[in-house]
């Protein structure tokens, strides 16, 4: 059966079933946080256990104090203020008492600022930054630590390191999106393929082997994705894979809008924290110009797609992320390149670091990475950015719309070059 020959919903009753079902979801997500919200804030104050996920110095009106980024036992994330004395607890559960008078609803699910006093400090780090330290173990520049940590334990980097990569329009590839999910998931494929087969071959030859490597690739994944807490762009890629196997697998269209809106839905459904979430939408961003590229360049050949998506996304994206960042520089189009070379890169280091040889490209990736270069502001106004996106929308269907998004795109790539020409 040919790929995409059956569409997702084909009646009107299957959007309104769908509908509903995605509804009620909603509401019973919706009621149980609500629940956990009047529990956590029944009281003016609470006793609770979190971890520490990032900690900086903060200097204003000649004083300085440290903030603390951390994750409630229940996903939740807020921040709060310390003494500089303090040591950094980066990585390690803490147990705090915290101020709740002033948390409404909406700042609880959004992620909440509010005063606390630590209580106590646990002895040894969480898991995934025990890992990130075992990694940084096998480099000496500071910098290089973080980056590393972040792209195999998706722990947090500093501000000034993710505006430099920002700068250079890489902060996608070595912060963990879901493009590391695509990444890893094709490698495991490729790993338990050949074991597979030769165990299928000899013992249960009337297994059908996608169904198979997909279940086992799945749960390696899940299993990484907890590990990591559940980071949104990863729970999109998650999720997005799981339903595209099914659609796959049961003869019906994978590349379609209606796939990815299912998808979205659904988990704004299952976690309406998501909704707050810039990783997220991020994420949705990049996987919609994708599939628009696909839409309507489909015909192409293999090599023309691969090439041509990555430039593609490029270019669509290039107008988000300087209405978010703000930033540009010289190199920042030579992004499309180092994108397509990480498909190599991310499994290379993954087995140096395995071998415990992870220093061996520092001295490369540091000539690429801190070169100094001078990035340019530039900022897109609010107004713009909704016609983008708006335009975005209509390009789904419309060729004209089409063509008016690539003009638009261009016309910022070509303004921004010209500013740090």
């Amino acid at each position: 059966m040919k790929l995409g020959s059956i569409a997702l919903f084909s009646v009107k009753r299957d959007y309104w079933l769908a509908a509903i079902l995605i509804a009620m979801i909603t509401l019973l997500s919706l009621a149980f946080e609500w629940y956990r919200y009047k529990q956590f804030t029944q009281f003016d104050d609470a006793v609770e256990k979190a971890t520490v996920l990032l900690q900086y110095t903060r200097h204003k009106d000649d004083k300085s104090y440290q903030v603390l980024k951390l994750k409630l036992e229940n996903s939740n994330t807020f921040y709060t203020t310390a003494d500089t004395e303090i040591r950094d607890l980066t990585g390690y559960e803490i147990e705090i008492w915290i101020k709740t008078d002033q948390i409404n609803f909406l700042a609880y699910l959004k992620g909440f600022f509010t005063y606390s006093r630590i209580i106590s400090v646990s002895r040894e780090k969480v898991w995934r930054y025990q890992l990130s330290d075992t990694i940084a173990l096998q480099h000496e520049e500071s910098s290089l630590q973080e980056i590393y940590g972040a792209l195999f334990g998706a722990t947090p980097m500093s501000a000034s390191l993710r505006s430099t990569l920002s700068s250079l329009g890489i902060s996608h590839l070595l912060a963990i999106s879901g493009f590391h999910l695509g990444v890893l998931s094709m490698l495991l494929f490729t790993l338990f393929r050949l074991p597979y087969r030769f165990l299928q071959q000899r013992y249960f030859p009337y297994r059908h082997a996608n169904r198979d490597l997909f279940l086992a690739v799945s749960v390696v994944l899940l299993g990484y994705l907890v590990f990591l807490g559940m980071p949104p762009s990863l729970l999109r890629a998650f999720a997005m894979l799981m339903i595209g196997f099914l659609l796959y697998d049961r003869g019906m269209k994978v590349v379609s809008m209606q796939t990815l809106l299912l998808t979205v839905i659904l988990l704004l459904a299952l976690w309406p924290e998501l909704f707050f979430s810039m990783g997220f939408w991020l994420s949705v961003s990049g996987v919609f110009y994708i599939f628009l590229f696909l839409i309507h360049f489909g015909s192409f050949g293999r090599w023309q797609q691969f090439i041509g998506v990555h430039f593609w996304v490029y270019i669509m994206m290039l107008p988000l992320s300087l209405a978010l960042f703000e930033t540009f520089s010289a190199v920042h189009p030579f992004s499309i390149a180092a994108t397509m070379a990480f498909i190599v890169f991310y499994p290379l280091v993954l087995g140096l670091h395995l071998l415990g040889w992870g220093e061996l490209l520092d001295d490369a990736l540091s000539y690429l990475l801190f070169t100094p270069i001078e990035p340019v502001h530039i900022t897109l106004s609010l107004q713009l950015l909704i016609g983008y996106i708006l335009l975005s929308l209509f390009a789904v269907r419309s060729k004209i719309a089409l063509i008016m998004l690539m003009l638009f795109s261009i016309t910022v790539l070509v303004g921004a070059v010209y500013q740090v020409a």
